[in-house]
């Protein structure tokens, strides 16, 4: 009996659990199928979502939202392939927003992690009130939604002269508080007695950070690396307030700004943008899991 209602159990959660999932991936599998439809399809699958009649005399925007039954497709009648050739090779400045976001990204995941390891190191191996109170201001600063820091932040690049530049989305992004918070969490799980046995060896302090401290801290550098770059390559407010000019503007910007008219070429910039993201937790899925579930025991 309580081996049927075991068997029962775990068919219930794995169908709970396959709904959830299937009303995740839902969104991103229309994407993908609607950026291979041509123009037309999609305006007979969707209709017309809402009609603009122009502005008020009070300068708002008059939108009438129609109420249509939407056909939502997952298999194009005809692929077309229009979308793309327009965004890769008709349209450079779609491919211009792209390497935008990854010249921002890129090196705020590099060199974040590199000041948080150095900084982590320093939390776990030399502890003391100052110190303590420090990593409890990391702790605090992170707990604050970005947009409490974003007015800071544009004040001080502003006192820097360095707005409308990218060095005003890079320097907070460099000494942004999570990894730190998260990579001394993780190295305090090392073992001491390993950090003992190497000092009687004559390691240096150099030494056991390069040699015992990040090699043991693979997989938490692998699951930071992921979830910073999954942050940062979808923000939006800090390039809207920091950058002036759009043509500095990342993707994940101009996505938002992509006209009705254009729905077919939004649905390809949108499935292009997602690979990135994609591809990297694929890849790194298993560090992920690994970082996450790091209990500090000593892989053999």
């Amino acid at each position: 009996m309580q081996s049927v209602t075991h068997i029962f159990k775990k068919i219930l959660l794995t169908f709970v659990a396959s709904v959830f999932a299937i009303s995740f991936l839902l969104p991103t599998i229309l994407t993908v199928a609607n950026s291979f439809m041509s123009q037309q399809e999609i305006s007979s699958n969707y209709g017309v979502i809402f009609n603009q009649y122009g502005e008020t005399e009070y300068g708002e925007r008059n939108t009438d939202y129609v109420s249509e039954k939407v056909n939502l497709k997952f298999i194009p009648d005809m692929v077309d392939v229009s979308q793309y050739s327009t965004v890769l090779l008709k349209s450079p400045e779609y491919l211009m927003k792209f390497w935008n976001s990854v010249i921002l990204v890129v090196p705020i995941v590099i060199v974040q992690i590199v000041i948080a390891l150095g900084a982590a190191y320093s939390f776990t191996r030399f502890r003391g009130r100052l110190r303590e109170i420090i990593f409890f201001l990391y702790v605090a600063l992170m707990l604050m939604p970005f947009q409490v820091t974003l007015v800071p932040n544009y004040l001080v690049a502003d006192w820097l002269h360095i707005l409308d530049t990218r060095w005003s989305i890079l320097l907070p992004g460099f000494f942004a508080p999570f990894s730190v918070y998260l990579l001394t969490k993780f190295m305090r799980r090392i073992p001491e007695s390993l950090i003992e046995a190497a000092q009687l060896d004559g390691a240096s302090e150099w030494q056991i950070f390069t040699r015992i401290c990040i090699p043991l801290c693979k997989g938490a550098i692998a699951s930071v690396a992921i979830l910073l770059f999954i942050d940062y390559w979808n923000m939006v407010e800090q390039p809207l307030i920091m950058l002036s000019d759009v043509d500095m503007h990342p993707l994940s910007v101009f996505l938002s700004q992509i006209n009705t008219g254009e729905v077919g070429i939004a649905f390809a910039i949108a499935t292009i943008y997602m690979i990135p993201t994609i591809l990297i937790f694929l890849y790194g899925e298993e560090y992920l899991v690994d970082g996450i579930s790091y209990s500090g025991s000593v892989k053999g």
